[in-house]
């Protein structure tokens, strides 16, 4: 990167993302200078704006919600790539293979419990 350059890890809350952020910052004090680079990495990033946030979250995945309330879970995800995509566990199986590999369990096919 060049000189000057920022990097945020969005994903601080869950152990980070980039090698080179080595602490958790706050909406206080949230960067710190490495590398010559900027690195930005508060966990809960939402919680500075919770208002907008949650209405940003809302508006996001109320359509899934009200598919999965007009049509049931099944059929909503059999017709919804993004919902059958986002199913981690389904009827006891875990269908999610990224997971059942990191975990070293056994991974089902969503296709195989739908």
């Amino acid at each position: 990167m060049n000189k000057g350059g920022a990097i945020v890890d969005v994903a601080i809350d869950q152990g980070g993302t980039v090698m080179t952020i080595d602490r958790v910052t706050s909406h206080a004090d949230p960067t710190f200078i490495k590398h010559d680079i900027v690195h930005y990495s508060v966990p809960n990033i939402p919680g500075a704006v919770p208002r907008t946030s949650t209405f940003a979250l809302t508006n996001a995945t109320m359509p899934y919600a009200i598919k999965i309330a007009n049509m049931g879970a099944e059929d909503a995800m059999r017709s919804d790539i993004a919902l059958k995509r986002g199913l981690n566990t389904y009827k006891g199986k875990l269908t999610y293979k990224a997971v059942a590999d990191d975990q070293g369990l056994e991974y089902t096919c969503v296709d195989n419990v739908l």
